[in-house]
Parts: structure tokens; C-alpha cells; sequence
């Protein structure tokens, strides 16, 4: 089509508003659910301006752009609400718009009002594309905006030059990186620095941060990692005209899985409890009075009802302006406690992880956030914890955590693992251990280097982090290529014999086609000699051991380590089962994917 029927073409749009909006979702990386949908606006169907790229380059060229974004804001809502779509509404302006004269001040609140919308939903997204002082826009233009209630979000952070500038101009509730900084993150370790880098000034001015274009499940896993906590992106949802986006089944489940780990191994708000004193809730304040005066660090006394229930509790700050005011004290100090009760306190049960208080204390509204934890037993009064204690601990168990993680895979190492294992021999649970380990790895890395055989192990890590199920199952990385799953599942043969027939169809693309034709490669060992390594495969042996004659992890240790001693003598892609130790005659399960 020439440049004259593309010009016709953009009228009939602009004043029959043949606009179509579409919308990608962006999804709450810790949990899969929808946090909002960008709108992205196309053009008629089989035509040369449907795609975005030539309809908006046509419009600025025409000087026509202003009355294209305006048209395709009002589709784009209208649609939105039409649709009943989850979470906010992210709608891209450019900054010039704002100081235009076909921009009309509380234009877009008024489509708002007549929809039903809430403001609070919208997010203008300003993209770096257009640099801020174009056209002399100001500062007031974007605060017109805050004022009334949207959020202002800095699109592309990362295009242009200008990016850290209107950041700090701007101070934006929500930036988003650029998918140049994304693509490819998890082989990068400088886009790696630069999104670290971007998240800490993020988190520092109570920004959140979104990444755009997560096209795989290994720039995902990176950026969860990392800590990016909101994302979209082909890989997690296209562009779509008829949204039915849910939560995201595998942020779910890594969700689950993380949830999972948190559970089976960190420790309980048990261990932040401390013995405090309550008063019963027919006490008076004079009595709380006494109480503070005879504890001076006590900042808070928790109130319980005749079953020893907290309801609340007396703060010392509360209690003192109270009685310092003009008679304070002879009006109030035979009131009972119930007269200056706060009910805004968190109350859990001693049982609970510290990572789960911890999400239930960052949950709370900012203006009730307090200090106080109030841990019961069956919803008992057994003491009180602090928020002090509670970031100190976690803080603590992080180190812990990453000084015993795998720094290849982030998977725990040996000490968890022998944790795991002494706990579930403790108690007596029905459970086996696989372990995992690469034939011919050595000649692999040899040959390719150690850069290829890193990638390899990595393979195997997510292969097994992705097939094998998050609930009362455990995995590590004891070091090198050996890696070990504790199974609660009863169908771990399954799940196995799932991560053999993928490792045996990923492995191959780690080879050139010389190499495949042969069937392996050929290297020197020490002595000299030239010898044929067979494409790498996978060895698996598993034990299930029996808590009457395993006293300790080293014994369990010990069985599955011959267990993949077997399985490693058959060559190939094999799944072994030691049999059980107390019928040594019984026949070995073997298993084995052929190539």
C-alpha cells in the first residue's frame, strides 16, 4: 500500500475509530496472579496499519499522534471495563501528550465516571521513547494525574539516555525495565547487575519495579531469583483481544513449592515467643498503668478474655497521652482496659513459619503496621514476639541458607539434605531417595569446557525443579553433577522416568551434528589413550529406606549411594530401586529410556 493510502487509511481510522485494544497480562511473580493488563491498541484487521509500529510512526509523521492516543485510551477503557478485567489498567501515553492542546484536563476521569471505574486502577505509563521536556512539558502535568488518584509508571526504563533522570524528575510509582535488559539474564551476569542495581534504587524509593519481554522459563526463574516480584512478557501471556487471564499455572506452582520448602524446614514464630504479661479484659487502666511503670521496655500489654484469648492490646503511648491530659487519669483510671483496647494486632498461632508471619506483617496497611506479634496455642495466650526479632531472624536463616545453597543451582546442599533426611527418619515417614548423577560428565566438560558442562548441570537442576512435584517432595544438589531428591510422593518412579526422557531429548542440543552422527565424542585420558564417551545420560538410583535400620542420615547416604552405583553400571539413561533392605532376594526395579 503507498504512503497516500496509508495516509487515507489512518483518517478512516481516526474518525471511525476502527481501533481494536488488546491487552498482556503482568503477573505477580511470587504468586501467578494477575496484578493488572497493559492495553495495546491495534489497527484494522489484514491491513498495513494493523501492527502498532507503522500506525503510531504514520501518526507522529502526520501530526496526528495526540488524536490516535486519545482514541485509543477511550477503546482501551471502555473495553477494559466491558470485560470485567482483573487487577489495574496500564494505558501508554506519550509524555508530549500531556501538554497538548487536544489533551483535555479530566477528559479521562470523566470516561472513567461513566464506566465505573476507579482511578486507582489506572496506571499512566509514560515511555522513555518520548523524553519529559519534550514540548516543554512540567512537572505539574504528571502530578495533575497523582492528584487525582492514577498512578504515573516510567515505560522502557533502560532505551534511552534520559531514563535515571526522569526516574528521579518523575519519582514514578512503578518503572519498568526494558526487555533488552531481560532477554537472555539468565546467561548474562552484567544485565544481571544492571536489574540488581535498578531493583535496589527501586526498593529504596518504594517503587515497584515490573519486567517486560520474559520470553523463557530460565529469564523467569532468573528474575524471581534476583527478586522481581512483577512481570510480562511472551512467556508468561501474548497480546490478546479476549482476555481470560488467570493465575499463571507454573508461577503457581513454583509458588507452592517455595511455600512448601518454607514450611518443612524454617522455623516457627514459636521461637520468637517470649513471656509477657496480660491483663484479663475487665481490668482497669490503672492496672495496665502499674504493669508499664514496672516494665519499662513493655510497649504493649495484651488484653485477654475469660478463655485466655487475645483480643488486643493497652499501648504504652496510648495509655500515657491519655492520662497526661487535663484529668486524664481521675476520669480514666478506673475505666476498664477494654476503653483504650487496639484491635490492629497480629495474632498467630505458634506453629506457623517465620516466613509466613513475616508475609502477614508487609501485608498489613502501612498506617497499622505495629511491632507486635501475639502468639497463641489453639488460640491460647502463650506470650508475644517483636518485628525486631522476627527480620533478625529470617535475616540470620538467609545466610544460612545461601552459605548451604549449591551457587550453581541455588539448591540446597548437604547439610539440608541430611537435615531433611534425619527429620523424615525421626518420623517415621514412608519416603524414598533418589539420587542423580551424570555418566561420561568428566570427557563432557574436557572436551566442550567447563562453561558447557555448567549449562549441563544446570539442565538437570531444572529439569528436576520443574518435573518433579513441589508438594512433600525435597530437592538438592550435593555438588558437581549429583543432585538427590527426597520423594514423598508415591509416584516418584513416574516423575523419574519423566526427567530421563527429557534430559535424554535436551542433552542432544549441547552437541554439534558431527558429534550426534557419531554417537558421543572422542577424548585422550592421562595415560594418553583416545577413547569414545557415548552421549551423556543420566544414571538414577533410589533406596527407600526403613527408619528401623537406618539410625542416621550417613546410613541412607550410604545405600543410595550404591544405588547409583548399579545404576550407573548399566549405562545409559537408567532408573535403579536398591531393593528393601530387609529382603535383600527381592528383584531389583530397573528402568531405562533408550535413545
Amino acid at each position: 500500500m503507498s504512503q497516500i493510502d496509508n495516509t487515507v487509511l489512518l483518517e478512516k481510522i481516526l474518525i471511525n475509530g476502527l481501533i481494536t485494544p488488546y491487552f498482556q497480562p503482568i503477573y505477580d511473580l511470587t504468586n501467578g496472579e494477575i496484578y493488572g493488563h497493559e492495553a495495546l491498541s491495534r489497527g484494522p484487521k489484514n491491513s498495513s496499519l494493523f501492527s502498532p509500529d507503522p500506525l503510531f510512526a504514520l501518526a507522529l509523521k502526520e501530526e496526528k499522534l495526540h488524536k490516535l492516543e486519545l482514541l485509543c485510551r477511550e477503546k482501551a477503557l471502555s473495553k477494559f471495563a466491558k470485560l470485567s478485567l482483573e487487577g489495574r489498567l496500564f494505558l501508554n501515553v506519550s509524555a508530549s501528550l500531556l501538554s497538548s492542546p487536544d489533551h483535555q484536563s479530566g477528559m479521562t476521569l470523566a470516561i472513567l465516571n461513566e464506566l465505573g471505574l476507579d482511578q486507582k486502577d489506572i496506571v499512566i505509563e509514560l515511555s522513555e521513547q518520548h523524553p519529559y521536556d519534550h514540548n516543554g512539558l512540567p512537572r505539574s502535568s504528571v502530578d495533575h494525574y497523582r492528584k487525582m488518584g492514577f498512578q504515573v509508571a516510567i515505560d522502557d526504563l533502560g532505551v534511552g539516555y534520559s531514563g535515571l533522570q526522569l526516574w528521579s524528575e518523575l519519582q514514578p510509582d512503578i518503572v519498568k525495565i526494558d526487555k533488552h535488559f531481560i532477554k537472555g539474564i539468565d546467561k548474562d551476569e552484567i544485565k544481571r547487575e544492571f536489574v540488581r542495581s535498578i531493583l535496589t534504587i527501586a526498593q529504596r524509593l518504594n517503587c515497584l519495579l515490573i519486567a517486560e519481554g520474559i520470553e523463557t522459563q530460565q529469564e523467569l526463574d532468573q528474575l524471581i531469583e534476583i527478586g522481581v516480584t512483577l512481570g510480562q512478557g511472551y512467556f508468561l501471556g501474548r497480546p490478546t483481544e479476549t482476555p481470560a487471564f488467570s493465575t499463571h499455572p507454573y508461577l503457581v506452582k513454583q509458588a507452592r513449592r517455595r511455600s512448601q520448602f518454607q514450611e518443612d524446614h524454617s522455623e516457627t514464630v514459636q521461637t520468637l515467643c517470649r513471656p509477657t504479661a496480660s491483663l484479663q479484659e475487665n481490668r482497669l487502666l490503672e492496672d495496665a498503668s502499674q504493669v508499664f511503670k514496672k516494665q519499662p521496655d513493655l510497649v504493649a500489654i495484651p488484653i485477654v478474655n475469660g478463655k485466655n484469648e487475645p483480643i488486643g492490646v493497652v499501648r504504652r503511648n496510648q495509655l500515657h497521652e491519655l492520662f497526661s491530659t487535663p484529668y486524664g487519669r481521675a476520669l480514666y483510671e478506673h475505666k476498664p482496659v477494654t476503653n483504650l483496647l487496639s484491635s490492629d494486632v497480629l495474632i498467630v498461632e505458634n506453629h506457623v513459619s517465620l516466613s509466613s508471619v513475616s508475609t502477614l506483617m508487609t501485608n498489613q496497611e502501612a498506617d497499622t503496621l505495629n511491632n507486635e506479634i501475639i502468639v497463641v496455642r489453639d488460640g491460647k495466650f502463650i506470650g508475644t514476639g517483636h518485628l525486631r526479632d522476627l527480620l533478625k531472624r529470617i535475616t540470620e536463616l538467609k545466610i544460612q541458607n545461601a552459605t548451604y545453597s549449591n551457587p550453581l543451582t541455588l539448591l540446597p546442599g548437604n547439610v539440608p539434605i541430611h537435615r531433611e533426611v534425619s527429620r523424615r527418619l525421626l518420623s517415621n515417614e514412608n519416603f524414598h531417595v533418589a539420587y542423580f548423577d551424570l555418566n561420561d560428565f568428566k570427557p563432557f566438560n574436557d572436551f566442550f569446557g567447563y562453561s558447557k558442562g555448567d549449562a549441563i548441570i544446570q539442565l538437570v537442576g531444572y529439569l528436576i525443579k520443574e518435573l518433579v512435584s513441589p508438594d512433600h517432595n525435597f530437592i538438592g544438589h550435593i555438588g558437581g553433577d549429583d543432585f538427590v531428591v527426597i520423594f514423598g510422593d508415591q509416584n516418584w518412579q513416574q516423575q523419574c522416568e519423566k526427567i530421563l526422557t527429557e534430559f535424554s531429548r535436551q542433552v542432544r542440543e549441547f552437541y554439534s551434528e558431527e558429534t550426534l552422527q557419531e554417537g558421543g565424542v572422542w577424548t585422550k585420558n592421562r595415560q594418553g589413550q583416545t577413547l569414545f564417551h557415548p552421549i551423556l545420560s543420566l544414571a538414577i538410583g533410589v533406596v527407600k529406606p526403613n527408619p528401623k535400620q537406618c539410625n542416621n542420615h550417613h546410613q541412607v547416604a550410604e545405600l543410595a549411594a550404591q544405588a547409583k552405583k548399579v545404576a550407573k553400571q548399566q549405562g545409559g539413561n537408567h532408573l535403579y530401586l536398591q531393593p528393601p533392605q530387609l529382603h535383600e532376594t527381592a528383584e531389583p526395579m530397573l528402568s531405562s529410556i533408550v535413545m
